[in-house]
């Protein structure tokens, strides 16, 4: 074994890892996991010189500034998205949950709407972009686009608001060219790129948060609805119970959660009511159920 690969952890270690990363982040890495996290822990280790996993979890727990901690978050987490992903529950979104959300509101009054786990925004940006083209009154209400995730660099990615053809693939031609830029010179650093209008970057606040930390999640009160789809698969039962939670609390009385196509609420609270929309089934928060 060469110092360029150290050995990899033992089941011991492991397990000590893993409830750590669990503990600190939600995310939650099983035995099917092992390669791929000891892989990331040797390089990290190594890299700051610690001697054994002790040395290198005493310093994520006590270093002043959190900064190896992030390193190893934006190592461990998984960031593959696209525009429109998954485009049915935005249909559901413009279609329906809004006129919903704001009968009975007075013009000019606030809709926020929170993406969490936006990875490198391409959820956010489509939110922003399906609420321009398809929600007939969306001059009429003050809308607020939250958009968070606990890596660091993939939010830096996010706000610079610049893709490649993968991440456009599912985005029609005219809307492509309303709303994105080509980036000249791109095509010869590793294929053409496009940066999303200033607009719509400004229209979106990024943040990095940690959900699996109620501290941090405090600030987000009075939601209108949540889009959290496929975060939740990287946590374990309790953690997922713990999500679901946080989100109650977050939303406004009738407030909605999207969760991803291989999610369901009804496996993690019995808080939220199903509810079927022509384009796609999200959970509710009953209008009686208090909190912001």
């Amino acid at each position: 074994m060469t110092d360029a690969e150290p050995e990899g952890l033992s089941q011991e270690d492991y397990a000590t890892l893993c409830g750590f990363l669990r503990d600190r982040t939600g995310l939650s890495f099983t035995e099917a996991k092992r390669y791929f996290v000891d892989r990331r822990i040797a390089a990290r280790m190594q890299a700051v010189g610690a001697t054994g996993l002790r040395a290198y979890l005493n310093l994520l727990r006590f270093q002043a500034s959190g900064e190896e901690l992030q390193r190893l978050v934006n190592l461990m987490t998984v960031n593959e998205t696209y525009f429109f992903r998954e485009k049915y529950q935005f249909d559901c979104l413009v279609n329906s949950v809004l006129d919903e959300l704001v009968r009975g509101r007075p013009k000019g009054s606030r809709l926020r709407i929170w993406s969490a786990g936006c990875a490198t925004g391409e959820e956010p940006y489509s939110i922003a972009i399906m609420l321009l083209e398809n929600w007939r009154r969306v001059d009429d209400y003050e809308i607020e686009l939250l958009a968070s995730d606990i890596d660091s660099a993939v939010l830096e990615r996010a706000r610079e608001g610049i893709y490649d053809e993968r991440a456009l693939q599912g985005l029609p031609a005219h809307l492509r060219a309303k709303y994105f830029q080509p980036l000249r010179g791109a095509a010869e650093a590793g294929g053409p790129r496009w940066r999303i209008v200033e607009d719509l970057r400004e229209s979106v606040d990024f943040s990095l948060v940690n959900i699996a930390d109620p501290q941090q999640v405090r600030a987000f009160r009075g939601i209108d609805v949540i889009f959290c789809r496929n975060l939740l698969i990287y946590f374990d039962d309790l953690g997922r119970r713990e999500a679901a939670s946080m989100f109650y609390d977050a939303l406004a009385p009738g407030g909605f959660v999207c969760l991803g196509h291989s999610e369901s609420m009804s496996r993690m609270s019995s808080l939220f009511v199903p509810r079927r929309f022509p384009d796609a089934i999200l959970y509710q928060k009953p209008a009686d159920g208090g909190g912001a």
